[in-house]
This record gives C-alpha cells, sequence and structure tokens, in this order.
C-alpha cells in the first residue's frame, strides 16, 4: 500500500492480545519514518513482536503541546508519520486531540486506520441496547462526580466509561446512587488470557473485598423507560392547538416533547382530532 505525503496515520494497536491487529497497521507502521506513542517501552513489546524497527517519539499529554508543533515539521519535510496509543484507538480517553486539530489547521491529511478498541468490544458482548454514550474516565473528586452523574442518569443510551480498578469500589457507590434499577457489565483483562466479564443489577452489586487489577471497561445498561398513564384530555388541547398551525406529524413531535407517552398513542390521538376538525 503507498501512503500518502502530507499525512498523519492513527493507527489502533491491540487492547490486549496482540495478534489482534489488521494487516494495514501493521503495514503502515513499517513503512513510517517515525512513529509517536505514549510509552517507549510498552511499544516496544508490539513492535518488536511483528519486527518493526522505527524512530520512536514519545507523545503524551504532558508533552503534547510541546511535540505537535515539532511533528508538523517532520510532516512538512516529507516524512511518513502514524501515531499509537498504548492500547486500542488512539485519541479515544488518550492524547492526540491537539495534534490531529493542529494537522486540520495545516491542511494535513489525518488517515483513520482502525482496529482493536475495548468500547466497541466490550459493547459487542453486553446484551445492552447498541445506542450508547462513551464517557471515558469519570472525574476524581466527590463534587465532579456528582454533578456528571446528576447529568448521565437523566440519559436513557447505554454508558461507557473507563475506570481504573483500584478505585471501582469507590464508583460502585455512586452507580448505585444515580444507576439505581439497571445493569452493569465490568470488562477485564480484554483480549487476553484471563479476560472475565462481571454481569450484576447495580442495586444487587456488592463492593468488592479483593483489589481488582488494571484499567476496567464498565458499561451501565439504558434505562427503561416507563410511559405514564396517558393524560388523553392533555394530548387533545395540545393536538387542537398545533393542528392549526402544523401537520400531522410535527404536532406528534411536539407532543413527544413535553409527554412521554408511546408515540402510536399519541398519533391515534391527533388523527382524531384532525378527522373531528375535517369533518
Amino acid at each position: 500500500m503507498e501512503l500518502s505525503p502530507n499525512s498523519l496515520y492513527i493507527v489502533s494497536t491491540p487492547i490486549g492480545n496482540l495478534d489482534d491487529i489488521t494487516f494495514r497497521a501493521i503495514d503502515v507502521l513499517k513503512k513510517s519514518d517515525i512513529i509517536l506513542c505514549e510509552d517507549t517501552r510498552h511499544s516496544l513489546k508490539l513492535l518488536n513482536y511483528y519486527k518493526i524497527k522505527k524512530k520512536l517519539i514519545s507523545y503524551h499529554k504532558f508533552n503534547e503541546k510541546k511535540q505537535a508543533s515539532r511533528v508538523i515539521e517532520y510532516i512538512n519535510q516529507g516524512k511518513i508519520l502514524s501515531i499509537i496509543s498504548d492500547a486500542g484507538t488512539p485519541l479515544l480517553s488518550d492524547p492526540g486531540r491537539l495534534l490531529v486539530n493542529k494537522c486540520i489547521e495545516n491542511k494535513i491529511k489525518v488517515v483513520p486506520i482502525p482496529g482493536a478498541s475495548s468500547i466497541t468490544s466490550a459493547m459487542s458482548v453486553s446484551g445492552f441496547r447498541d445506542r450508547f454514550l462513551f464517557y471515558g474516565f469519570l472525574p476524581k473528586t466527590e463534587n465532579e462526580l456528582e454533578k456528571v452523574l446528576t447529568s448521565l442518569s437523566q440519559k436513557s443510551f447505554s454508558q461507557i466509561f473507563f475506570i481504573p480498578a483500584l478505585k471501582l469500589n469507590f464508583y460502585i457507590k455512586y452507580f448505585k446512587k444515580y444507576f439505581s434499577g439497571r445493569k452493569l457489565l465490568i470488562a477485564k483483562e480484554l483480549t487476553k488470557i484471563h479476560e472475565n466479564f462481571l454481569r450484576a443489577n447495580i442495586d444487587d452489586l456488592k463492593l468488592f473485598k479483593n483489589n481488582l487489577k488494571g484499567e476496567l471497561t464498565v458499561i451501565i445498561s439504558e434505562k427503561d423507560i416507563k410511559n405514564k398513564v396517558l393524560d388523553k384530555e392533555k394530548i387533545v388541547n395540545k393536538a387542537k392547538k398545533y393542528l392549526k398551525k402544523y401537520s400531522l406529524k410535527d404536532t406528534v413531535d411536539l407532543i413527544l416533547e413535553s409527554v412521554k407517552n408511546n408515540r402510536k398513542d399519541i398519533y391515534k390521538l391527533c388523527l382524531k382530532v384532525k378527522n373531528e376538525k375535517n369533518n
């Protein structure tokens, strides 16, 4: 594969099992002049496994600002650069956003090389609805965490978080407070020999006596929104008002913004109002 000049390659790497990498990703890394990585020692394990010997430059959240301008210079000199993270798809709760934005500003093409991701891997085995929100790492302080979870708990979607195993019990207490009635999946050691999935109803979940290790991918299930008793009089009054200005479909949509009921039931009532109006 011929690589494009004046481009930055965002290369996904394995999240555990070193065989979980695409042929294209290996090809791009072999043809790169420079590979940006969070921890050069960690990345060398993967590169040595595939016999890739290239210049590595440490690129992490503490030196991102300083390195970004330097990287742009390298690309403008005609060098082929790629960026990898310690595991999975770069920029997802990993450094690189600043660099990507600089590339966009400088008309440098940004090329994704897709591959492994703990987000989609865990979601695929969760059994939860696939409309989900990915948040990443939650705040560490109680005040910030309370603010974030107050907002997130109102969302009906499944939600994905990255959690350091040592902090799991701390976050479980808040999950029980804000996500009561939902289910939870804890994915640990994804794609590795000791891969394990812990499933539980949040209300029944106990704190862990023994500390788990590593970084966990935690998914909270979707929120079941139960329909309220249909307030027919309220809906009919709204329908009469809206149908003077709007179509039947728009009327139903407008009513659904304030009345959380089954769309089919609201549609039937609105249609009845419309037909009575036309007779």
